[in-house]
């Protein structure tokens, strides 16, 4: 019910209805009330004309019986007359029906009524007396009295009645059909609003599922309209009004993508953050970065966020001003840019730019280490080359063996540069990708075998155990550079002879996992403090007490090897502890 009263159907049907039954209350009892008086005023025009017809008569008729007859036929149903020559006696009496007695006396007897036979007008009262049909009833009536023989200063009267049930009865008859008139009336303002308001109400309801559609995301749904009146105009508007949707919706969604596909694709860490520090738009980058910084902070109860950013962030909200600045932020090296985003006239949030600058001055410290290195490397074999050719030039050199001495120096040292310069020449190339790597069928067990044999002679003479062994059940071939493979063996053989003492071990060794030929180049040697595994790998790493190279070392070894196992998509670990010795250990993929 609830349902109807709150729709447009129920809310125009009950004003309507509202409406007509007002006007219907309106004319029902305007109506009746001149239906009242017009029965009341036609009644008492009979009875005056039916009065002055019957003081004709019987002015004329001296008979009684013929007047009689004749006042019989001029009353009309449901009327009375009592007739009386003087006030002391009635001349004649025309009643039918019960109480005639009592109500002829109750007439003669009112005050009101027998002034009329003083007087020369009529007069009208209505009183109520038994009723003529039923007894213990009693009735209204109007009754009229009008003088006789008026001329005369003492005259009789003509005293007509009626019952008013007769205008009771016209009026409830009249009070009946203007009741049928109102249901008839109800029933068709009833049928004309419900045929009205589904003529309006159903495109509405087309109108109210449509908008329901496109809530969803359907912009293609069409309100079908056939009507040229203001309903038709709005569903064409609907329509119209659905189709700039659609296209805003793809404007939006192109422009979020291509926004999206812009974060996605920037190197750089792009964030916006809310007033409130809430993180709004960020991309995949910045994602990483967040789950870094969440990993090293010591509270995982706290924000994720490092506290020099948010004091960053209130400094650029407080003062409402742009922001780049260059700092360290849990062991990183960022550029930091932070511009404002405003709503109005207001700041509602801000975009902060992170780039990462750890690996550019990583870079840039390798750059000036590494010319200070190359500057050192090559100082000593040039101050020596410069210091024996000056004494050879002039003259000091005393004996023979001490010229042929410091020639052999000379020779050496050029041989050193030359290898520097070639070994640099090769890690170039290996980094910029223009050294390239031929790779073959190699046979993996001769071939790690020869090349360990290769250096017997120089650990007997150390006095130095060399070994190669394997446990692989058959021999295979791998796809190798065999040259650049060698030259990686050779090096880690090297090292791990030069530093390995007499009645030491050196052990070279072969295993294969399902996926991976490992080798494993050990020794006894002296080992490499923890603090400095890290840097195993880098240029000119020489360690200062323990693994000290000689001066055939250049520090470019352990770097080369390690790009040409890279280059094998392989890797090179080291595993060492000092007084206890050092493993190098390569993993190279096998064959697909």
């Amino acid at each position: 019910m609830n349902r109807i009263w709150n729709s447009v159907v129920g809310k125009l049907w009950g004003t309507i209805l509202l409406l007509v039954l007002f006007v219907l209350f309106i004319v029902t009892v305007l109506m009746l009330e001149f239906l009242e008086d017009f029965h009341s005023q036609q009644a008492e025009e009979s009875l005056r004309q039916e009065a002055r017809t019957i003081g004709k008569i019987v002015e004329q008729y001296s008979n009684v019986e013929d007047s009689f007859k004749i006042i019989q036929d001029i009353l009309g149903d449901e009327t009375n007359a009592l007739i009386v020559k003087n006030s002391d006696s009635i001349y004649l009496s025309v009643q039918d029906g019960l109480n005639g007695d009592v109500i002829e006396e109750q007439i003669l007897n009112d005050s009101e009524l027998t002034k009329v036979y003083q007087s020369n007008d009529p007069i009208i009262k209505k009183m109520l007396m038994p009723s003529m049909k039923n007894e213990n009833q009693m009735e209204s009536y109007i009754i009229l009295a009008s003088p006789l023989e008026s001329d005369k200063e003492v005259h009789g009267a003509v005293y007509i009645y009626q019952s008013l049930e007769v205008i009771s009865n016209t009026t409830n008859q009249t009070t009946k059909i203007v009741y049928l008139s109102g249901i008839i009336a109800l029933l068709l303002t009833t049928m004309f609003t419900f045929f009205l308001t589904s003529r309006i109400t159903s495109p509405l309801r087309s109108m109210r599922e449509a908008a329901l559609e496109i809530a969803k995301g359907n912009f293609d749904t069409k309100v079908p309209y056939t009507q040229r009146d203001e309903i038709g105009e709005l569903g064409s508007a609907f329509n119209r009004m659905g189709r700039q949707l659609k296209h805003h919706v793809e404007v939006i969604n192109q422009e979020k993508e291509q926004l999206s596909n812009i974060l996605t694709s920037m190197t750089d860490v792009v964030i916006t953050f809310n007033k409130d520090f809430t993180v709004l738009v960020s991309n995949p980058q910045a994602d990483k970065l967040f789950q870094k910084w969440y990993a090293n902070n010591v509270d995982k109860n706290s924000k994720h966020l490092p506290p020099e950013l948010y004091q960053m962030l209130e400094h650029v909200f407080d003062e409402e001003e742009e922001l780049k600045v260059e700092l360290d932020i849990q062991g990183m090296y960022v550029s930091v840019s932070i511009t404002l985003l405003y709503s109005k006239n207001s700041v509602r949030g801000a975009v902060v730019v992170l780039r990462d600058m750890t690996e550019q001055h990583r870079l840039d410290k390798m750059r000036s280490d590494f010319i200070a290195n190359v500057s050192h490397e090559l100082r000593t074999p040039i101050s020596m080359l410069q210091g024996y050719s000056e004494a050879i030039i002039d003259d000091v050199v005393t004996t023979e063996e001490d010229r042929i001495e410091m020639i052999r120096i000379i020779y050496d040292e050029s041989k050193r540069m030359g290898r520097l310069v070639t070994e640099l020449l090769d890690l170039a190339r290996l980094e910029s990708g223009y050294l390239s790597i031929h790779k073959g069928e190699v046979a993996v067990i001769p071939t790690f075998e020869r090349i360990t044999l290769k250096f017997d002679q120089i650990a007997k003479e150390k006095n130095i155990n060399l070994h190669f062994e394997h446990t692989l059940q058959e021999p295979f071939n791998l796809e190798l550079d065999e040259d650049r493979i060698e030259q990686v063996l050779t090096n880690l053989i090297d090292n791990a002879l030069r530093h390995t003492l007499e009645e030491g071990t050196v052990l070279v060794r072969l295993t294969k996992s399902i996926q991976e030929l490992i080798v494993e180049v050990s020794d006894t040697g002296h080992g490499i403090p923890k603090e400095d595994l890290q840097y195993v790998f880098e240029r000119f790493y020489k360690a200062d007490k323990a693994r000290t190279r000689g001066k055939s070392g250049t520090g470019l070894g352990l770097a080369i090897a390690k790009n040409i196992v890279e280059r094998h998509d392989g890797k090179i670990v080291v595993d060492s502890e000092v007084g206890v010795g050092t493993t190098f250990t390569i993993h190279l993929p096998m064959n697909k």
